[in-house]
């Protein structure tokens, strides 16, 4: 059984010291796959130094950009499990097994880790909280079940959803509500799990007062397209087989994977 914990960064060099030891510590027998979203800091040789697998992008291709390259890498190297998480320390690592069982028994496809059931250290501003509440109350009515937080990128899943994430299929800047929405009707199982999450050690959050202004207006047209596209053909997106993908630069064909 294998294991690719896929770790998005953008000048994240003065926190993965802090993020990448304790990921270890909870899966010792996991890759660790750090993305460089193409970093003006030394992002990817501290990875490098602690451990990590990593990809540096020629270009800035945000977030759900650098998080697809990472799909991309599990699917063509065979990963049976992959895990999401952030570069900034929000994501405690401590919670990963518990995101990764229902997951590893079968009960789920995709595990999403929620603040909102499990605790949150950190005060979020009441508009960003309006907005968590706002796309959650939206993927919970598209769904049919009750989503509580629709905005976590901390997350568990099999091969087989990272394989259909790799193709055309996941946003390039703010994967959120949308890809829960499309992996209902992709006929994928969901599950939420308690997390704990916290602020970010050091550094400046992507969700900026204009950001967010923006993220609002595109969450919404992308969940309106997912609703038209996978609607009438739910189910049909999702693959059989892991597509044959290009080859990642500076990784090593994977083969057996190691052991948790």
């Amino acid at each position: 059984m294998s294991v690719l914990v896929i770790i998005p960064a953008h000048n994240e060099a003065s926190n993965l010291p802090h993020v990448l030891p304790a990921v270890r510590q909870v899966l010792p027998g996991a890759d660790i796959l750090v993305v460089d979203d193409h970093s003006q800091d030394a992002t990817a040789s501290v990875a490098r130094r602690l451990g990590a697998r990593v990809v540096r992008l020629p270009n800035n291709l945000g977030y759900g950009g650098a998080v697809q390259t990472g799909f991309r890498v599990g699917a063509q190297q065979g990963y049976d499990y992959g895990i999401m998480m952030d570069a900034d320390g929000q994501h405690d690592p401590v919670c990963v097994p518990a995101l990764l069982s229902p997951v590893l028994d079968g009960s789920c496809d995709v595990a999403v880790g929620s603040r909102f059931t499990g605790s949150m250290t950190y005060q979020a501003s009441g508009i960003r909280r309006l907005g968590m509440r706002f796309f959650a109350a939206i993927a919970s009515s598209l769904t049919g079940r009750r989503v509580t937080d629709a905005t976590s990128g901390f997350q568990a899943m099999t091969g087989e959803v990272m394989a259909f994430f790799a193709e055309e299929n996941y946003p390039s800047d703010y994967p959120d509500a949308d890809t829960l929405i499309m992996l209902h009707y992709a006929g994928f199982r969901v599950q939420e799990v308690p997390v704990t999450m916290h602020d970010r050690i050091s550094g400046k959050s992507m969700h900026s007062s204009l950001k967010s202004l923006y993220y609002i207006v595109k969450m919404l047209l992308s969940i309106t397209i997912v609703s038209f596209r996978y609607r009438t053909h739910a189910g049909a997106a999702r693959p059989v087989a892991h597509a044959a993908l290009p080859p990642a630069e500076g990784l090593a064909a994977h083969s057996q994977g190691p052991a948790l």
